[in-house]
């Protein structure tokens, strides 16, 4: 059948995120092919499900569309065989179920509000603490300097040396491709996850000899669930958690700051009507769009979309793809405070891998706008975003600015 034969970009190609020049290819890709097989790339052949209703029925089909790591895991790159790094979003139900269970609680909205004055706080001595009239550089004095912060809060972990946990989730999502990547080959990233592991283990033989604290450390210690994890999923889980809580948020918080710079008829909206807020969070969210893509491998023979999809295929759900979906969401292109169903967005996936921290995640937005807003800070951007080169995290390295008043 011809017709099946259009030649489309290899939409894997990271190169496009660090360029920021994707959208093109997934418009085309949504309006001609939206679940597309590509035969060959660096990663080996793989389905791109681009639009947002087809995405969503492979996230709500885990006993079809699987995670696990056996078969690949959750990324279009595969793991190098026999290192495999197990952890809850590589798994199925129902040991997936058991190990979230394990640490929900930490990001459970009683506990969020019992967070909320400190977060806020602390982004107020962050705003406060910036320089005037130079310029600085957004991603690390803010977005990561907040979210390295409210991680080693989540783990209880030093704060003095938080900025190793920066490190660590760098390393763990980094393209050893790239030219300024912070490893260069896949034993250097595993040699110092072990590093990781080994600080992590030291703090969770403290915790375990004591009563549970509500930390994310002496939660898993105490969990039936996850007591027992052998090394490369114990080195998986706290990689993941590390990830999950870092990166997702310090990068919606560069992207929309830069939606806010350009788009000032939106944030005048929320200046207008604080009821808004909430819109604006989650339009940051969508449009930052932080995770790329997710992966499941097919455990059987099934149909998306009229195309055939076989036992064993890679199936790429492409989120930067699905939040700018016209069939879906109106006007995707533009940044839009208001806009109905606001958290009808993909960035947090769907269904049973959602992501577990996706409350926490809008609250640390949320009162970084807010206390932004509050002091009616006039910032330029001055220099474009370096933006990572991955075609998993949509990350940016540095973000040049300066407060002109």
């Amino acid at each position: 059948m011809q017709e099946h034969v259009v030649e489309h970009a290899d939409v894997s190609q990271p190169l496009l995120y660090r360029e920021d020049s994707w959208g093109p290819h997934f418009a085309r890709l949504r309006r001609e092919d939206p679940v597309h097989f590509h035969p060959e790339s660096p990663f080996g052949p793989y389905w791109s499900v681009t639009r947002y209703a087809d995405i969503t029925r492979v996230e709500l089909d885990p006993a079809t569309f699987s995670s696990a790591s056996e078969l690949g895991g959750i990324q279009i790159t595969d793991q190098p065989q026999g290192e495999e790094l197990p952890n809850f979003i590589r798994m199925d139900p129902p040991r997936h179920t058991a190990q979230r269970k394990t640490v929900a609680p930490i990001v459970a909205p009683s506990n969020l509000a019992n967070m909320e004055g400190l977060i806020r706080q602390r982004t107020a001595q962050v705003l406060d603490g910036l320089p005037r009239g130079e310029t600085f550089d957004w991603a690390d004095r803010v977005s990561t300097e907040l979210t390295a912060m409210m991680l080693a809060t989540l783990f209880d972990f030093p704060q003095e040396e938080r900025r190793k946990l920066t490190f660590w989730s760098d390393v763990a999502i980094c393209n050893i491709e790239a030219e300024d990547a912070i490893v260069k080959t896949n034993e250097a990233r595993m040699a110092e996850l072990k590093v990781m592991a080994e600080t992590m283990a030291g703090l969770w033989q403290e915790r375990v000899a004591k009563p549970p604290t509500f930390d994310l450390i002496s939660m898993m210690a105490h969990s039936e669930a996850t007591k027992n994890m052998p090394t490369r999923e114990f080195i998986g889980n706290f990689a993941l958690l590390i990830v999950g809580g870092n990166d997702t948020t310090r990068n919606s918080m560069s992207s929309g700051l830069m939606a806010l710079i350009e788009n000032p008829a939106e944030v005048a909206k929320v200046r207008a009507d604080a009821g808004l807020m909430p819109s604006l969070v989650s339009e940051t969210i969508r449009w930052a769009t932080p995770v790329i893509h997710m992966r499941r491998t097919a455990r059987k023979d099934c149909e998306l979309a009229g195309k055939q999809i076989r036992a064993g295929d890679k199936v790429v759900m492409w989120y930067v793809s699905g939040n700018r979906d016209e069939t879906a969401i109106d006007e995707p292109e533009r940044f839009v405070v208001g806009r109905p169903k606001a958290r009808h967005h993909l960035s947090f996936g769907a269904g049973i891998h959602r992501c577990v921290g996706d409350r926490l995640a809008e609250m640390q937005i949320r009162i970084l706008w807010e206390e932004l807003l509050k002091r009616d800070l006039d910032i330029e951007v001055v220099a474009p975003p370096v933006r990572l080169y991955s075609n998993f995290i949509r990350g940016i390295r540095s973000l040049p600015v300066r407060i002109r008043n």
